[in-house]
């Protein structure tokens, strides 16, 4: 007779902590294929070590195990998987049916390990159940049947892929009498088909049941008797009949790990939910930091764009912050005069400044009056509201006319009354409203109450005649770089002073240090958003450690069903980033709903989400998704798939 299966003085020790144990001592077997055999012992006898190592769920210590004539010696994982799934098919004393899925999904799961595609294995997985009268309960979970229910799915389960070698371990154990009659006719009714049905069990009235019974004890075989004779058929040909190793089969068992990591994260949905918030609020936080931060920029362009062309402002001292700027009386009028004639230079304006309080009829209010000249609003691109601006007669004649800014004007005329025509004492010199200016868009938080008058009426009637300004203001010819003009009039109103007696301000060094600073503080915004980002990551990595020892048993049964080891590890991974993805999408939705009521544009602060933010933050979950994924994956995929199946 040939030999289907083959042990040939194996042994099997197991260690605990200092204790050896030895469950198998030297023991050497031959099984043909067709035969229905049992295996007897008491508990600890070694009877299921022995079926392991028969399902190569287990290896030897020593010894070989020779499966239709190849050795399993040196198998690695994934080689002894193929096995199991072509060749084996195994029947638990407690069904290990997984609760998550109904009576088909079950028996199909050793068919989505070879590559069948979904409408071939259920109806593979209907014709079984229907041909073991579970017609009716196909789409019912394993809570809804009962125990022989159950133990009839996992017979079907175990003919899946054909099952030419059937273990069956104590399948009768849980069940009553009359269920377990049913579940021994079935596998009788499978041997009679050609079937090799191995039964391990400790109760000699199932074992009769056998063509041969072997009796084990202490890990050695004491008897090994046939009960009755059966014609068997010789080994077949063991071959892996499904090419599960193409990329069709792979990519197929890649999408069937999708809707397999919804399911059991539907398990416990409370917990997927609190795992999934620290990533909601991390993609929140991302991408509203982001948009924070384009909203802050965009706005600073906005009002940074107010101020129209780029100024230089020259005032006394040799540096910033010089004490003795007060007492320096270089800028005189002749400066801008100068100025003016160059290449470079737009326009200028003098500017002379003081502090007085306004009167108007019974309103008194304290403002800063400026002098200065007619190119102001130019040099400033300032806009009239209304009225007008002083001509260049008024300049030269040192009229007295005003000209005031809105905040002025709502607080003088709080009645909508209009300013224009009006007079003002300032001082005790009259004065008539002309126009009323507005602030350019990057001051409008300066609201303090400012007047401008001529810098000649400001010098003669408000401050007595003298020489010398405040300021010079410099609007830079539009096709001339800044810094360029800033060293042109550096070298000019040296040569004019005799000394560098006077400091220069370039309003684009302050744009650059505005947007710099911005661009500081978006990017401290958004390190602290990515932290809670790598901190929702771990969270996701924890709870896939803890899912991982919760299903230590469910790892078990996919890899006794045939499962590879990358197989397992991407349903692990898969789930990982499946729960990243979906914090992601409700990260967006909220950090939109943040955007939507809170940072509208022209708002204080203004968030502006764009795509880019969101493909970035999601991309950079969907990375930690499979970063701290993998870790939890590659733990589930290294477990022996017997101590897996023998976990509490």
């Amino acid at each position: 007779m040939n030999a289907l299966l083959e042990i040939e003085n194996v042994s099997r020790v197991f260690h605990a902590g200092d204790e050896t144990i030895m469950a198998l001592a030297g023991v050497s077997l031959s099984i043909a294929g067709g035969e229905l055999v049992a295996i007897v012992g008491a508990s600890g006898s070694g009877k299921t070590t022995l079926m392991n190592i028969l399902g190569c769920l287990d290896q030897p210590s020593s010894g070989d195990y020779r499966v239709g004539g190849r050795s399993v010696a040196g198998l690695t994982a994934d080689n002894l998987a193929a096995l199991r799934r072509e060749h084996f098919g195994f029947i638990f004393q407690h069904y290990q049916l997984l609760g998550t899925l109904s009576a088909a999904d079950n028996v199909a799961m050793p068919a989505v390990y070879a590559g069948l595609d979904a409408g071939s294995r259920r109806e593979r997985s209907t014709s079984l159940l229907r041909r073991l009268g579970l017609g009716d309960r196909l789409d019912h979970r394993p809570n809804q049947l009962s125990g022989g229910q159950q133990q009839r799915v996992s017979i079907a389960r175990a003919l899946m892929n054909g099952g030419r070698i059937i273990l069956a371990d104590e399948p009768t154990g849980a069940l009553d009498r009359k269920s377990g009659e049913t579940v021994l006719d079935t596998l009788k009714a499978l041997h009679a088909d050609g079937h090799t049905i191995i039964i391990v069990t400790h109760d000699m009235e199932i074992a009769s049941h056998a063509d041969r019974i072997i009796e084990i004890r202490e890990g050695v075989i004491l008897s090994d008797r046939r009960t009755r004779d059966r014609k068997t058929d010789g080994p077949p040909a063991l071959h892996d009949s499904r090419p599960v190793g193409s990329l069709s089969a792979f990519r197929r068992r890649l999408v069937e790990a999708f809707p397999m990591a919804i399911r059991s994260m539907a398990t416990d949905r409370v917990r997927t939910f609190l795992t999934m918030l620290s990533i909601i609020i991390g993609i929140a936080a991302v991408v509203t930091a982001f948009g924070f931060g384009e909203g802050a920029r965009q706005e600073l362009l906005r009002q940074l764009g107010g101020f129209g062309a780029s100024t230089l402002e020259i005032s006394p001292g040799r540096h910033f912050g010089d004490k003795g700027a007060s007492s320096i009386k270089a800028l005189v009028v002749s400066d801008a005069d100068a100025l003016a004639d160059q290449s470079y230079v737009d326009s200028v304006t003098p500017e002379v400044r003081t502090s007085a309080q306004i009167r108007f009829g019974h309103t008194s209010v304290a403002a800063t009056v400026t002098g200065v000249g007619q190119d102001y609003l130019k040099v400033n691109a300032l806009k009239l509201l209304k009225g007008s601006f002083f001509s260049a007669e008024a300049i030269t004649e040192r009229s007295q006319e005003a000209v005031i800014n809105d905040r002025m004007a709502a607080t003088l005329f709080p009645n909508d009354e209009s300013p224009l025509g009006n007079i003002l004492l300032i001082g005790r010199v009259p004065v008539v409203i002309i126009g009323v200016f507005a602030p350019p868009p990057a001051l409008r938080f300066d609201s303090s109450p400012k007047i401008l008058l001529p810098y000649t009426a400001v010098k003669g009637r408000l401050e007595g005649a003298g020489p010398s300004l405040h300021a010079l203001t410099v609007r830079v010819a539009d096709s001339v770089d800044t810094t360029v003009a800033e060293r042109a009039v550096v070298g000019l109103m040296t040569r004019r002073h005799g000394t560098k007696d006077f400091t220069v301000f370039n309003q684009d060094q302050w744009r650059k240090s505005v947007e710099h600073t911005s661009q500081t503080m978006w990017q401290l915004t958004s390190s602290l958003a990515a932290i809670s980002l790598v901190v929702g990551g771990i969270g996701v990595m924890n709870m896939m450690l803890i899912t991982v020892t919760e299903r230590t048993r469910e790892i078990g049964l996919r890899m006794a069903v045939g499962a590879r080891r990358i197989d397992i590890m991407l349903q692990f991974l898969i789930e990982a980033v499946t729960m990243c993805i979906a914090g992601s999408i409700l990260g967006v939705a909220l950090a939109l709903g943040i955007a939507t009521v809170l940072g509208e544009p022209g708002s204080e602060f203004p968030i502006i989400i764009s795509v880019k933010a969101i493909v970035a933050a999601c991309a950079v979950a969907l990375w930690m998704g499979l970063t701290f994924g993998f870790l939890p994956a590659r733990n589930a995929s290294r477990l022996n798939p017997v101590d897996a199946l023998s976990r509490d």
